[in-house]
């Protein structure tokens, strides 16, 4: 092969890569587009959503000083949360490596749904689009290759499906008022400074132990329920997270960073350390 076939088929094949990472990204930016769409498109049917009265609450004490903690006194229904997040992965419990990612978050209450989306950084100029979801009361994973390379994905099974609802509820401290009494949602007491959450939703129930500091803000959260995915088959391990850096958006407080981990056989696996680096809320009686 001669020298000007050789740069032929090298600028050829260039063009070939560069036109399948292009098609790629645009099939990865229309199905994120999508799935967001259909999380949006039910509107909330809830208005404003009042705070229970001292003398008729029947809400855990820690629970109640929370919701006066963190939401204003007439409290408006948090229809959409929109974050943005930075932080690391550590993707196997077996390494200490963490992987930067960036991500946006997108959160509604009525229904109940999630899209988190985000890039994680794998290698110099190299990273994996990682789009987890919680839609319609299905949930689903996809990664890709630079945005571009499907690598893989799951969608509807049940145990993702559940997982889904436990992290749903977990990362609801960022919105609040998801977290108030209302149909589907009830508090049990456990003590002082924690409180169990039982959220009925799409068909299931998840509960998750919540636990709270003497002023009120949730610190962290625990269950031993949550279905997680190792070695290719689902299986049930402690969960726990923990958050702190409350800081007030908008009238509500949230807390700005976070930690998330599994309690395997072989130890404590922190994979997930995030901070909020924008917050926008949308209520019922806002554009």
């Amino acid at each position: 092969m001669g020298l000007c076939e050789m740069i032929s088929l090298l600028v050829l094949l260039a063009v070939a890569i560069a036109l399948l990472c292009y098609f790629g990204v645009r099939r990865e930016r229309t199905q994120a587009k999508r799935l967001s769409g259909k999380l949006l498109s039910t509107p909330a049917a809830m208005g404003a959503v009042p705070l229970v009265p001292d003398t008729s609450s029947n809400l855990p004490k820690p629970v109640e000083r929370y919701f006066r903690l963190v939401l204003p006194r007439k409290p408006k229904r948090i229809r959409i949360v929109r974050l943005q997040q930075k932080g690391d992965l550590r993707i196997n419990p077996s390494t200490t490596r963490w992987s930067p990612f960036g991500a946006l978050y997108l959160a509604t209450e009525d229904p109940e749904g999630f899209v988190w989306d985000a890039s994680v950084a794998v290698l110099p100029l190299i990273h994996l689009r990682v789009r987890d979801a919680f839609v319609g009361g299905i949930g689903s994973g996809n990664v890709s290759l630079m945005s571009a390379i499907p690598l893989g994905g799951e969608r509807g099974t049940p145990e993702l499906n559940s997982g889904a609802l436990y992290r749903y509820l977990a990362e609801s401290v960022w919105h609040p008022t998801a977290l108030l009494p209302r149909s589907g949602l009830e508090w049990e007491a456990v003590d002082e400074n924690r409180a169990i959450a039982h959220l009925e939703s799409f068909g299931m129930i998840a509960s998750l132990e919540f636990r709270f500091n003497a002023i009120g803000e949730i610190t962290g959260i625990y269950t031993e329920d949550r279905l997680g995915r190792f070695d290719g088959r689902y299986i049930k391990y402690p969960w726990e997270g923990c958050f702190g850096e409350y800081r007030e958006i908008d009238g509500v407080r949230i807390p700005m960073t976070g930690k998330v981990g599994w309690h395997l056989p072989e130890g404590w696996w922190l994979f997930w350390r995030g901070r909020i680096v924008s917050a926008v809320f949308t209520h019922d009686n806002k554009v």
